[in-house]
């Protein structure tokens, strides 16, 4: 489900103060929308809040932020952010716990690019690859109920 653009906003301040420690991710995209409503309709996140140029999202435990180019506009590396054909060259963004399955299939309804379609794998996950329109690379995992085959 999309929410309603700028429906329960935050407070910034309280927001960042509440940000666990660890890794955090924030992915720069072309169009904040149009990411959210791939991970929502793919992946089964969820929209916690969002606005043009920003959005918060969630899905089983993990929190990351989409970031417009805009909000690079006064940063020296916008031009070459801008340039970048695909974005998410090199980095996989794992979901642990979001069936693959069923990822793949509203992938394919959404006429997403599926690298590999979901199989399980030797080190006990069942993945899937899958590829926004900004170029990240989305791996919905999760454990496989038998012993795998060679």
């Amino acid at each position: 489900m999309i929410p309603e653009k700028e429906q329960d906003q935050p407070d910034p301040v309280a927001f960042g103060r509440s940000i666990a420690q660890g890794l955090g991710i924030n992915l720069l995209v072309r169009n904040v929308e149009r990411s959210a409503r791939f991970q929502v309709e793919v992946l089964g996140a969820r929209i916690r809040y969002w606005e043009e140029h920003f959005a918060i999202m969630s899905a089983v435990g993990t929190t990351w932020l989409l970031h417009s180019d805009w909000t690079y506009r006064n940063h020296e590396m916008i031009s070459s952010v801008t340039a970048l054909e695909a974005r998410g060259g090199g980095v996989e963004l794992r979901l642990y716990g979001v069936d693959p399955d069923e990822a793949e299939a509203a992938a394919r309804r959404c006429g997403a690019t599926v690298l590999a379609g979901a199989a399980d794998k030797p080190h006990g996950l069942r993945e899937a690859y899958l590829v926004d329109d900004d170029g990240y690379v989305w791996v919905p995992s999760t454990a496989t109920r038998d012993e795998p085959k060679d």
